[in-house]
């Protein structure tokens, strides 16, 4: 049975970590949302969760640098972590973030599951591969949201889906996928039953 209520909709934000060793306690459960800067994240948690400014919207992509988190109860977190890809950043802060995030796939006991957030137009990009590479190493759920579907019609779009699955299965990669869309907030029931069933929400 469906819940009635969104129940991501309670979230709050919780704190900024600029590294994963200030992230609050590792208990409980958590998803993360990773994507290429530029790639509807900060939307698609915004929509997901029904707020208008849960995450916030930067004008210039790249700007998040940290791991933002977000509480839904006492044990159920989200995470918004930092959008990469775009951003003109030193080549050091770059090799830091790779570290950072690869510590955090691999090393957070919470987490249940990984939301990879890809641009319709513009998925499968080297950063997002990296990511899939590292979620199949752990053996992380994954879920992807392909954004911005209203910026393409149906048909191609749907094609673009049954494209990046056959990639996704030609390099034995185990995750889930979808069309999404911030604007015409669609595809946010399909992301919930996901979401749930990795925080065990009934």
């Amino acid at each position: 049975m469906k819940p009635t209520r969104n129940p991501y909709q309670p979230a709050k934000f919780l704190t900024s970590a600029p590294s994963i060793k200030q992230c609050p306690a590792d208990s409980g459960a958590e998803i993360a949302f990773a994507g290429r800067s530029n790639a509807g994240k900060s939307s698609a948690i915004n929509t997901i969760t029904q707020q208008k400014s849960l995450a916030r919207i930067s004008k210039t992509p790249g700007r998040t640098q940290l791991l933002n988190f977000f509480s839904i109860d006492e044990e159920r977190r989200l995470v918004d972590l930092p959008g990469y890809g775009y951003a003109k950043v030193p080549k050091k802060m770059k090799e830091q973030w790779v570290r950072d995030m690869e510590g955090y796939l691999q090393g957070r006991e919470s987490l249940r599951g990984l939301v990879l957030v890809m641009d319709v137009r513009h998925p499968m990009t080297e950063f997002d591969l990296q990511m899939l590479n590292w979620c199949k190493t752990v053996a992380m759920p994954t879920h992807i949201l392909l954004t911005k579907a209203d910026k393409i019609k149906f048909g191609p779009a749907k094609a673009t889906m049954l494209q990046v699955q056959r990639q996704l299965n030609e390099l034995g990669i185990d995750a889930s996928i979808q069309l999404f869309s911030a604007l015409k907030r669609t595809g946010i029931e399909e992301a919930h039953e996901v979401m749930n069933q990795w925080l065990e929400i009934e």
